[in-house]
């Protein structure tokens, strides 16, 4: 290290504005032969500098100038921007949605909603129908409708079952019994363990072959210090202690810094970057939690390099992989992780905010790895370390990190749903402390580097946005369960099933009705057409106009209809896209073989995520009108129908499984949760077309476009599991069960 001066902070750095930037010769802009751009911008100087109007090192405590003349260094802090205000009011707004939310579950389902829609004391009247058995509609059959049957509403409530994981749904008698017909395809699998264990199977089935990640280093692959990082992706080996000279470290920092803290911005570009690494560079490292956090944000920057860059890990008929980077055994990034564990033991027990980011980073290692069951237990270690922290020091809430401990702990609330709705894993208490917490708001020190990724990717809001979502599906979980106050009311994983609370057409509406308008009040650049998932946000919004106008502009996106709410029946009209949709430019892609767009600052993840989640929920609080459609065709309404017609629309085409994000996997939190989903929908699509009531559903109510989108919606999800299968042991199990379902070669 001895060839770069003493004061890291004053040498010129490279302006990444992607992961990776290739130059326009096609070699990698991380190569040894860097080109050199313009030098640092001074993220905050200080009062001499500024006044002085020159350059400030930014040093601290004193910057150069200062120690120079022996003067007293001031740094002040950053004025809020008018990006910061607009932060404020995106807060604002989206905290008034969480409270028409608060009695929804203690209501009445004749209620009238919060939401400002008039809702029904009762169904709509009965319908002409059909008679005879349903099956396909005939060329000359007339449109499609359930009766409505006297008193369907009151008598029929235990016709609707909710449940929120797919394992539940597994155990439904319609699949159970489709289950029973496929086993002799399935000589090595029993599906009947679903019956006897639930979740509990499936846990089990994702222990890898081996008993966790290798602890011993790679081989240096004959590569010295100077090493760059071009040649450590080509040649698959890892980062290691002795490669670490300040352009490495740079190099690093600056990947994880685009990539994951965007998707989870648990850190704080400005100090790791002005004050960590300097100090690294001129002491060393240490068994602090400091350099432990150091060598968790070096991995993650290696994945991140790695999984766009990085070779495929394997290629079926001419398709790469979209897992980039390592083999299944050694994923990228490894020894600087293994450097990061062997520091973990000295931090365990720290009521500190570094000690929850440690488990942060780390669970996040584990999820890019493919490791779900070691991405629960640091996860849950994170979410018990923060409370720790606000537990024992109340003041971290109003202390200067007061807002990376929100973040912290929202990051923690959020992936502690999912793994809770989804796999039944128990509660750590963590939601209880919501009220005192409040939502981030992104203030305190930034760098110039942190607003040009929020104005290109709009990381913040999308934070945010997903927190209330987070919160809506926690409150709609609550409802469908017929007011249990917690998460919780699901079982666990080994506990026996359980009783299934019932549920009615109302509350579902309303829920349909609360999860649209969060979706209306999402900042005009998020937005897109819902019949055109794929296209680009609404780009145009002049963020830092200066007329007052509100961001929150009356939505024009299209809604979906749910339930029908008129007394009268009317001809359900298909959906046809808007013209400003159809001309929108796509964003994401069907096509899997094209080469892949790159956007910077993981823009496409971002909004694949958002909007991925919102038709997880979408779709998940629709699904009991699937159950009925299943098991009790015969009390089906014609909101019923429709209902079933919403399900398995908002099923198809969701982004994550879409090009560009599909390619790199690794960049994708918490894969494993959608592998979950996708492998349920491709189950309830086949029985879509092969159950009489669900095929004249899929045919009549679902639109012109439904059968594209779905053959293409089966092709994304397959591929989706038949990547994942290599590499994750228990996705092996979800392939096999959907090789046999849809007549798959080997």
């Amino acid at each position: 290290m001895d060839d770069i001066p003493v004061t890291p902070g004053t040498q010129p750095s490279e302006s990444y504005h992607d992961i990776p930037n290739v130059s326009p010769g096609g070699g990698s802009a991380f190569g040894a032969s860097l080109r050199k751009e313009r030098g640092a911008i001074a993220a905050q100087a200080c009062d001499t500098c500024r006044s002085r109007k020159q350059k400030c090192d930014e040093q601290r405590p004193k910057c150069g100038t200062c120690q120079k003349f022996r003067l007293e260094c001031n740094y002040r802090e950053p004025q809020p921007t008018k990006k910061d205000k607009t932060m404020v009011e995106i807060l604002d707004r989206i905290k008034g949605l969480e409270v028409k939310l608060d009695t929804l579950a203690q209501r009445p389902a004749t209620t009238p909603s919060t939401s400002g829609f008039s809702m029904p004391t009762s169904l709509p009247s009965p319908l002409p129908t059909a008679q005879g058995p349903l099956g396909p509609p005939g060329p000359t059959d007339p449109p499609f409708y359930f009766p409505n049957l006297s008193n369907a509403a009151s008598r029929g409530e235990h016709h609707y079952q909710y449940v929120s994981s797919v394992h539940q749904m597994l155990k439904w008698p319609a699949i159970q019994q489709l289950f029973m017909l496929i086993q002799p395809k399935l000589p090595n699998i029993d599906l009947s363990v679903l019956e006897r264990e639930g979740p509990a199977s499936m846990v089990a089935l994702r222990r890898s072959s081996i008993d966790g990640l290798p602890t011993d280093p790679s081989k240096p692959a004959g590569r010295g210090s100077g090493a760059s990082m071009h040649e450590s992706v080509t040649a698959q080996g890892s980062i290691t202690i002795s490669d670490l000279n300040w352009e490495t470290m740079q190099r690093l920092s600056k990947a994880y810094f685009d990539s994951f803290n965007l998707l989870c911005p648990v850190l704080n570009r400005h100090s790791f970057m002005s004050e960590t690494l300097p100090t690294f560079f001129n002491r060393g490292f240490d068994d602090s939690m400091t350099s432990t956090t150091a060598f968790l944000v070096f991995a993650l920057g290696e994945v991140a390099l790695a999984g766009y860059e990085g070779p495929p890990i394997h290629v079926y008929n001419g398709r790469a992989s979209g897992i980039k980077g390592g083999t299944k055994d050694r994923p990228p990034g490894l020894d600087l992780f293994n450097e990061a564990r062997r520091r973990m033991g000295f931090n365990l027990t720290a009521c500190s905010l570094e000690n929850v980011q440690i488990f942060e980073l780390a669970s996040i290692y584990y999820g890019s790895c493919f490791y779900p069951l070691d991405f629960w237990r640091v996860t849950t270690s994170a979410s018990m370390a923060c409370q720790a922290l606000i537990t024992s020091h109340p003041s971290a809430l109003s202390s200067a990190q007061a807002d990376l401990t929100r973040r912290s702990f929202w990051h923690c609330s959020v992936m502690e749903t999912g793994l809770n709705l989804e796999l039944g894993f128990p509660l750590t208490g963590l939601e209880r402390m919501e009220s005192i917490v409040g939502l981030p708001d992104f203030s305190g020190p930034y760098m110039e580097e942190d607003h040009l990724s929020n104005q290109e990717s709009h990381f913040q809001e999308h934070f945010a946005s997903q927190i209330v979502l987070r919160r809506l599906l926690v409150d709609f979980h609550s409802a469908l369960n017929h007011g249990s106050s917690t998460l919780g009311h699901m079982s666990a994983p080994f506990s026996p099933a359980p009783t299934y609370p019932s549920v009615n057409q109302i509350t579902i509406y309303q829920l349909a009705m609360q999860l649209e308008q969060w979706r209306g009040m999402l900042p005009v650049h998020l937005r897109w057409h819902d019949d055109a998932p794929g296209v680009f946000p609404n780009a145009t919004v002049d963020l830092y106009n200066t007329t007052g106008a509100s961001l929150f502009t009356p939505a024009t996106t299209p809604i979906s209809p749910s339930i029908p709410t008129t007394s009268q029946p009317q001809q359900h009209q298909p959906q046809q896209p808007s013209p400003m949709a159809a001309a929108a430019p796509l964003m994401f892609t069907t096509d899997l073989d094209a080469p892949p767009p790159r956007y910077p600052y993981v823009l496409d993840v971002q909004v694949a995520l958002l909007r991925s989640r919102y038709y997880y929920t979408k779709y998940l609080i629709h699904r009991p009108f699937v159950y009925k459609a299943l098991h009790h065709p015969d009390a089906m309404s014609h909101a019923d129908a429709c209902g079933v017609a919403e399900c398995l629309k908002a099923a198809l085409k969701w982004p994550v499984a879409m090009s560009p994000t599909c390619r790199n996997k690794r960049l994708v939190p918490c894969s494993f949760f959608f592998t979950q989903n996708f492998f349920g929908i491709l189950v309830l699509l086949h029985l879509s077309t092969t159950v009489p009531t669900l095929s004249r559903i899929r045919s009549t109510l679902c639109g012109k476009r439904f059968e594209g989108d779905a053959r293409e919606t089966v092709g994304l999800y397959l591929d989706w599991l038949r990547d994942l299968k290599g590499v994750d042991h228990g996705t092996v199990w979800h392939w096999e069960v959907v090789r046999a379902l849809y007549g798959l070669a080997e």
